[in-house]
Order: C-alpha cells, then structure tokens, then sequence
C-alpha cells in the first residue's frame, strides 16, 4: 500500500470560506468524491462528483516557517549554541549553515531546509537549546503540501509519477571563515576553496573580497622607537604616595555545559570502579632512532609522524595477546564482553575541555595509516568538529599526559572499558647497559589503571611489559604484524 497525502486547501467565494480535501498521490492529486464542502456560514450539504485527475501544488506565499532543532541522535535533548552564522534580515537558501551547537560529545553545524529570510533568532550565544523547539522563523517564498496526512490507498506503478530528489553539497568551512564572510556579507557558496577537499581558508575570504572591491589590505602599521629623553641631572624624584589597592572583582557562577557537563557524568560513574594502579619506565632510544629516520618520508606523503601510532599499535598487539583489557563489563559486573575492534582512545587537551576521540579497528592499520587518522582526529578536535561517531565506541584508552608535562600520573577509566594509561614525557637520563657502561636513555614513565574486579596484578604487569618490548625494540613488531 502506498502513502496517501490529504490537503486541505482553503479559497474565498462570494464572500465564504470554503474548505474543500483533495486526495494526493505523489504528484498526481485525485479528488475523490469529498464527503462534504463546508461553506461557512451555510450549513454543510453532500457534494458528489465523478473522479477528476488534476495536478496540484499547496503553496502558501510569504509563510514565517519555525525551524525546530532536529534530533541529532545518541538520546541528546538540549544543545549550547555555540556561534550563529546568520542575523536577523539575511537570505538563506537551503543547506546553508544556520548554527553550530554543541552537546555533551560532539560539535554539529546545522543547516537550512528552506529557501528564504530569517526573521528571528530564538537564542543567544551560550544558551541551551532543546531539541524540537524552535531555532529561528524563516519567511518562506513556497511551503509545499501543508497540513499533510497520511492514510492507506492502493499502490501506484512507478510509471505514474516521477520523484526527484534535490541534494545540497556542504561547505568546508571553520567557523571562524564563516565568521568573517558572514561579517562582509559574502556567500560562501560563491567563494572557490583551496584547501583540502575545496575547504575554504581565510585566505579565499580574503582573495575573494579583494576582487570583488579592488581594494588591497593596508599591512599592519609599525610602531616608530622613540629614545627616551636625558634624565636632567640633580632632578629631584618626588616620592609617590602609596595608597592601598583595592580589589574589585566579584565571584561568578556559571552552569557546567558542554564536554564540561559529560566528563562530571563519565567521572561520577568511574567511580564505582575499584581501581588498580601499575608504573614502569620504558627505554624510548632504539624507537627515537627509528622516528627520525621515518619522519622525513611521512612528510614527504604530507603526514606529520609522532609516537603515538607506534604507541596505538604496540598497544594493540598487547591488546590480542590479552583480550580481557580490551573488554567490557555490565552495570553489575555480571558478564564480561570481549570487543573484537580495538578502538583506541587518546585523551585530548582542548579549549571545549578534554575530549577522548577514538582510531577504530587499530588491529588492522598500519602506522602510516594510525599516523593518518591521528593527523585528521587533530584537526578536528583543535577546531571544534569531531563528530559523534569520532567520539563514541572506545574500547581502551592511552592518555598522553607526557605532552604538556609531568612523568607519572593516575588515570581514571572511562566506563564501560576497563583499562587505562597515562604516558608521561619523554627524558634524557643516565642509565647502564648490559656491560655496566653508562649511556644516554630517552626514559618515558607509564601509569597504567585497571578494572579490579576482573584485572588482577599479573595480568597488568605482563601487559606492560609486553608493550615495553615492543617499544625498546621496534623490530619485535615485525615478527607480530599481519
């Protein structure tokens, strides 16, 4: 059975309001005997004619149309509106972007259905947004099939009507590019990009205004030095009478939000976890070696190499020789399920606050294409735009403390996984090699957490060393790599 559209539409004759219901199928509308035509003012009368075919449009001209805020999946109701990319009065046309919101584990650009002017912003920046209420009101130039229903009617061969599908290209853009063309009033629809998969850079902004007013960007004025003037001699320096500083700053409370909002929810439930520490130190020198014989040919494939994929992958060969780490566990700790993926986190430092995106299915990549994904999960997560995908389905976490400081540390895991480790960073130190001469060491501390209830000590240890051999001497990887 195929989907049958009812439309009311309404008309003025001689004075009345008439009503009539007309049966649509897809694009050809059959009127169907109407029960009744409603004349207002008159009573109602049976109204019977043979079946007509016509072809119809419900338009309604200069309609204010509320936009709702969509579900946007993972049992997200409320948002952040974190950046408006249009004002009051501006034209929009389908697909383009209207806001970007933030919930408490991703960044989403939303875009436009309709063709038309925006004649209202429900929200400021910073205010919380909730799905299924209204965003803005657009004043639309055509609303097609309004006031639709849906019933049962026989089906209709495909020969009978067509069915056409219009679909929008997305522009690449930061928000800080849309920023600066919705400041100039520029589309960027009509602006080339070239960056990467047409992105449009500042640059094009900036390329693209300069063509389109001939005028050229003053460079930024250099302030002149000015040598002070000679101190006069026997001057007398009059003392300055101190008075007492006083302090004017007022205490302020704000809602936690955000990423801020789901490390409080992430946190509260690792708490329930009886949690098992194990440190211990790697010799980094062989793999320091290797990363710098192999950065210049990763350059040269335009990937910037560092030692976190040599880290993912060791991690990951540890994680087939001892699956239990790489599992989860239900709220009750009754069953354990071992994950076939290796889905490693890694924990990053961001303006929104931490974030722990994921590379998923480590088990089969290579360096070059951890290197790869790394590089990708970077860029967005500096820029605001990692997807929910990127940020769920994690099955063990490394966290790279190392990178802003510090040797050891206590990392807390992230429910459902059961394993964690923190790397500390990278030192030159003293150390004796097996003739008892002393040699300069990369040394680098590990922290590592596990889930008490079902990681026993031995279990952790063994892990770790593992992962060491295969970091002291990168070669050991070969034998293990498929």
């Amino acid at each position: 059975m195929a989907a049958l559209r009812v439309l009311r539409t309404w008309s003025q004759t001689g004075g009345r309001l008439i009503c009539v219901r007309y049966f649509q199928t897809c694009m050809n509308v059959h009127v169907l005997k109407p029960k009744c035509v409603c004349f207002f003012g008159y009573p109602s009368f049976k109204y019977s004619h043979p079946h007509q075919l016509l072809k119809t449009t419900a338009a309604l001209q200069g309609q204010i149309v509320q936009f709702k805020l969509s579900d946007i999946g993972e049992g997200i109701r409320e948002v952040t509106i974190k950046e408006w990319y249009v004002k009051e009065g501006d034209t929009v046309s389908q697909f383009d972007s209207i806001c970007e919101v933030q919930s408490d584990k991703a960044s989403v650009t939303i875009t436009s259905r309709y063709d038309g002017v925006v004649k209202k912003l429900y929200y400021n920046l910073d205010d919380i947004a909730y799905v299924g209420k209204p965003l803005v009101d657009i004043e639309t130039e055509a609303l097609k099939d309004s006031e639709e229903d849906v019933v049962e009617t026989p089906a209709v061969s495909h020969d009978e009507h067509t069915h056409q599908e219009i679909k929008g290209q997305k522009t690449l853009a930061t928000p800080a590019v849309r920023r600066l063309a919705m400041e100039n009033n520029i589309k960027l629809s009509e602006v080339v990009g070239s960056g990467k998969d047409g992105r449009i850079l500042k640059e094009d902004i900036l390329n693209y205004l300069e063509k389109q007013t001939g005028a050229i960007l003053p460079p930024s004025p250099k302030a002149e030095i000015v040598a002070p003037p000679p101190k006069p001699k026997d001057r007398t320096v009059p003392i300055p009478i101190l008075k007492p500083p006083i302090f004017t700053g007022k205490d302020r409370t704000e809602p936690i939000k955000g990423f801020h909002k789901a490390m409080v929810k992430t946190m509260s439930a690792a708490l329930k976890i009886p949690h098992f520490g194990y440190c211990d130190e790697v010799d980094l020198t062989e793999l320091v070696k290797l990363r710098e014989e192999l950065k210049p040919i990763a350059l040269a494939r335009g990937i910037k190499l560092t030692f976190m994929p040599f880290f993912l992958k060791a991690a990951s060969l540890g994680l087939l020789q001892f699956p239990i780490l790489n599992a989860s566990v239900d709220e009750n700790c009754q069953n354990i399920t071992y994950k076939a993926s290796h889905n490693i986190g890694i924990a990053m430092d961001t303006e929104q606050g931490l974030i722990v995106p994921n590379v998923k299915n480590v088990q089969i990549h290579s360096i070059f294409e951890i290197a790869t994904e790394l590089n990708r999960l970077q860029k967005l997560g500096s820029a605001g735009q990692l997807s929910t995908t990127d940020l769920t389905g994690g099955t063990f976490t490394l966290s790279n403390i190392g990178s802003i400081g510090g040797t050891y540390a206590k990392p807390v895991i992230l429910p459902p996984e059961v394993a964690i480790g923190a790397l500390g960073s990278i030192q030159a130190l003293p150390r004796f090699n097996q003739e008892g001469e002393v040699y300069k060491a990369q040394i680098m501390n590990v922290s590592w957490s596990a889930d008490h209830r079902i990681i026993d000590g031995a279990t952790m240890s063994r892990f770790s060393n593992l992962w060491k051999s295969y970091l002291e001497n990168p070669a050991f990887m070969l034998l293990d790599l498929k």
